[in-house]
């Protein structure tokens, strides 16, 4: 059975493990088999292109995939990392929310 994680993609978060920690980013693709999640500005590596009709060659730098262990939700109210909860609110959605102040993330 896989893994639910609590981190989507589109989702502000903070790196608070590693080379890269107190970098803060957009989650551009989430790995859930590998439990990692590939951060924009985040965990960058250079790699060796080599040049097709539409890419040019060189070293380009990426976004390497982070383990998501490392990485915290941004809370929306202060800018810092908080844990996430769920919550149904009275209308019966069922939304994330920011343990740290209370504050729901889904909109």
């Amino acid at each position: 059975m896989p893994v639910k994680y609590k981190i989507k993609k589109g989702d502000q978060v903070i790196v608070i493990a590693g080379r890269d920690k107190g970098a803060k980013g957009e989650v551009l693709k989430m790995l859930p088999k590998e439990g990692r999640a590939i951060v924009k500005g985040v965990n960058m590596v250079k790699r060796h292109q080599k040049q097709t009709q539409t890419t040019e060659g060189g070293i380009i730098s990426k976004e390497a995939p982070i383990q998501i262990s490392n990485l915290a939700l941004i809370d929306p109210k202060d800018g810092k990392a908080a844990r996430v909860g769920y919550k149904v609110l009275d209308d019966g959605r069922k939304v994330r929310f920011s343990k740290r102040s209370g504050e729901v993330i889904d909109v």
